[in-house]
C-alpha cells in the first residue's frame, strides 16, 4: 500500500492503564503491509513524539471468529497475546455487534469473550480467556536444564530470586517477593531480554506481592515495552503462580491491583491443564483521526473527542487501588 497521506480514525483506549491505540480496520480497510504496521507502532506509540501508548491494536475481519486482534508494541515487534488489549478489543467489537458473547481470533488462539459484572461500580467490565497455558520451557521458549522451571534459580538474571515460567501464550517468569523494588524489577527485566541464550525471543517479568489471601499485587517488566502500568496476561499468570506457589484459591476471583487498577482473575484446572479468565475494564479515553505521511516520520492529529464520564468513573477505580496498596500505585 502506498499513499501520500493516509487518514486513520482510531480509539485511544486503555485495561487497566495499559494504554493501546485502536484500529478498526474491518470498518476502516487500510490494508497496511508488515512493514507499515511496525511503522506505524514506532511512530504514534512515542510516548515523547507520537501519540504515545504501550502498542497498537489492529482489528481485522476473521473467518474464524467475529474479528482478529493483532497487537504491536511500541518498539514495532508484534505480541504473542495482550490481555488488556483483548478486553478492549472485545469491548469494542460486542458493541458493534451487539452481542454479549463473541469470540476473537488472536494469533495463537480463537478466544471467548464477554460482558460480565462490573468489578467496580459504573465500569464497564469484560472477560477475556487467556490460554493455552503451558508450563514447558519450551513453550516460552526457555533454555533451561530442566522441562519446567517452578520456583527456580535463573543465575543469568538474578541471584536472589526463584521464578516460574510459563506462557500464557506469551513468554512470562513470575516471582513472590515480600515488597517490590520498581529498581530491582527494572534491572531483572532488562538482563532477562538481554540472555538470549536462556530467553532467545525475550520474556516478560513480573514480581508478585500477597496482600491479603485472593488478593495480590503484580507489577511488570514488559517484553517490548518496558516498566507498565499493568500486563493482562502477566497478571493472569501472577495469579496461577499465586495459586500453586501461594495460598490463592483456584475457581475464586483473585483480585490483581497494579499501577494502572485492578482485575480480577479466576484460575481454573481441568485433567491438569490450566486456563484463566481475565475480567477488567476496557476503556476508552478518547476517538480521533491522524493523518500520517508516506515516509511515516510524521502525523498530524485531529481535535479528540473524549469519553469524559467513562473517564472519571476509572480514575474512582484508581483511587480505590491506590489505597489498597497504601497509596503505591498511584
Amino acid at each position: 500500500m502506498r499513499w501520500n497521506t493516509v487518514n486513520i480514525p482510531f480509539i485511544k483506549c486503555h485495561g487497566s492503564g495499559n494504554d493501546f491505540i485502536l484500529i478498526d480496520e474491518i470498518e476502516h480497510p487500510l490494508n497496511f503491509t508488515e512493514k507499515q504496521r511496525e511503522q506505524l507502532s514506532l511512530l504514534l506509540c512515542n510516548r515523547e513524539e507520537g501519540i504515545g501508548s504501550d502498542g497498537i491494536l489492529f482489528v481485522l475481519p476473521s473467518d474464524q471468529a467475529e474479528g482478529q486482534m493483532r497487537m504491536f508494541n511500541s518498539d514495532g515487534t508484534e505480541a504473542e497475546m495482550c490481555g488488556n488489549g483483548l478486553r478492549c478489543v472485545a469491548r469494542h467489537m460486542i458493541e458493534k455487534t451487539g452481542n454479549p458473547d463473541i469470540s476473537i481470533e488472536t494469533k495463537e488462539a480463537v478466544l471467548a469473550v464477554s460482558r460480565v459484572e462490573p468489578i467496580y461500580p459504573e465500569i464497564d467490565t469484560f472477560s477475556v480467556a487467556i490460554e493455552p497455558v503451558s508450563f514447558s520451557v519450551d513453550s516460552l521458549p526457555m533454555n533451561f536444564a530442566e522441562p519446567e522451571a517452578v520456583d527456580d534459580n535463573i543465575p543469568q538474571i538474578s541471584t536472589k530470586r526463584t521464578f516460574t515460567a510459563l506462557s500464557v501464550p506469551n513468554p512470562h517468569i513470575v516471582t513472590i517477593v515480600d515488597e517490590v523494588d520498581q529498581e530491582e524489577l527494572l534491572e531483572v527485566g532488562q538482563l532477562a531480554n538481554q540472555v538470549k541464550d536462556v530467553f532467545p525471543n525475550g520474556v516478560n517479568v513480573s514480581f508478585v506481592k500477597q496482600l491479603e489471601k485472593n488478593k495480590i499485587f503484580a507489577q511488570t517488566y514488559e517484553r517490548g515495552v518496558g516498566l507498565t502500568n499493568a500486563c493482562g496476561t502477566a497478571m493472569s499468570a501472577s495469579s496461577l503462580v499465586s495459586t500453586i506457589l501461594g495460598s490463592n484459591d483456584k475457581d475464586t476471583p483473585i483480585v490483581v491491583i497494579n499501577k494502572g487498577g485492578l482485575v480480577h482473575c479466576v484460575v481454573k484446572e481441568h485433567d491438569g491443564s490450566h486456563s484463566i479468565s481475565l475480567q477488567g475494564n476496557g476503556t476508552n479515553v478518547y476517538q480521533a483521526d491522524v493523518e500520517v505521511n508516506e515516509s511515516m516520520d510524521g502525523y498530524s492529529l485531529s481535535k479528540k473527542h473524549w469519553f469524559e464520564e467513562e473517564n472519571k468513573a476509572y480514575e474512582q477505580l484508581q483511587t480505590y487501588a491506590a489505597r489498597q496498596i497504601g497509596g503505591d500505585a498511584s
